[in-house]
Order: C-alpha cells, then sequence, then structure tokens
C-alpha cells in the first residue's frame, strides 16, 4: 500500500478497511486478520494497526473479542451510516476541488452525469465482450 504522506497513517489503514466493508470484501461477522498480520502485510508498525482498530472499535464499526479477535460488526445500520459517511467525504472533496477550478455547481451537475452516463456505456460495452 502507499501512504500519501500528508495524511496520518492510521487514518489511511481506517479507510482502506472502511472501503472494504462498505464494497462487501470484508463482510458483517468477517474476522480481520490479526494485528501483527496487518502491520506486515501494510508495511507499517504495529502500534499504527492498533490505533487504526482502536477507532473502529469505538466507533463500533469493528468489534473486538477477547481471545478470538477482532470482527467486522454486524450492525447494519453502522454500516450504512459508515457508506454514507465515506459518500459525503468523497463527494465534499471532489466538490471542493471542482469549486477550486472555479467551476460552477450546474457545470459540476452536467459533468458528472455525462461522466455517469460514458461509464455506463463503457460498462455494458464491456459486458458485451
Amino acid at each position: 500500500m502507499e501512504f500519501d504522506d500528508k495524511v496520518p497513517i492510521y487514518y489511511q489503514i481506517k479507510t482502506v478497511i472502511y472501503d472494504q466493508i462498505i464494497a462487501g470484501q470484508l463482510a458483517p461477522g468477517d474476522k480481520l486478520p490479526a494485528v501483527r498480520q496487518l502491520a506486515v502485510s501494510l508495511t507499517v508498525n504495529v502500534n499504527t494497526v492498533q490505533r487504526a482498530l482502536r477507532e473502529m472499535i469505538d466507533e463500533g464499526v469493528i468489534i473486538s473479542r477477547r481471545g478470538r479477535g477482532n470482527f467486522v460488526t454486524e450492525d447494519t445500520e453502522i454500516v450504512e451510516q459508515l457508506k454514507q459517511e465515506l459518500i459525503n467525504r468523497y463527494l465534499k472533496q471532489l466538490y471542493d476541488q471542482l469549486h477550486r477550478l472555479k467551476i460552477s455547481d450546474s457545470e459540476i451537475i452536467d459533468e458528472l452525469t455525462a461522466y455517469i452516463e460514458r461509464q455506463g456505456d463503457s460498462n455494458d460495452n464491456n459486458a458485451e465482450n
């Protein structure tokens, strides 16, 4: 994993795990790899992984079961709330970046609509092949 020097590593680890949960790569109730295994696979310090997991446990996204490990919550409301938070965060980043370029809200909507239509067309073409 490539880390952005401008963002704390533990935060980036949380984001990767959040993305995996929302995408369904980590399903509700799934066990996460051990802390040391995560640290090795991400090439980061164990303490950094522990901080990320501790915050996720505090948020209720991850459940720690003593002696068994860490698991994705089975609470669908928490997962749905996480999904909405991520969508809002990503949209805010896009919106702020485009506004810095002096692009109006209506232009953003038009461009996003056109982009989605092009993506749909390319996905349809890929499905046909």
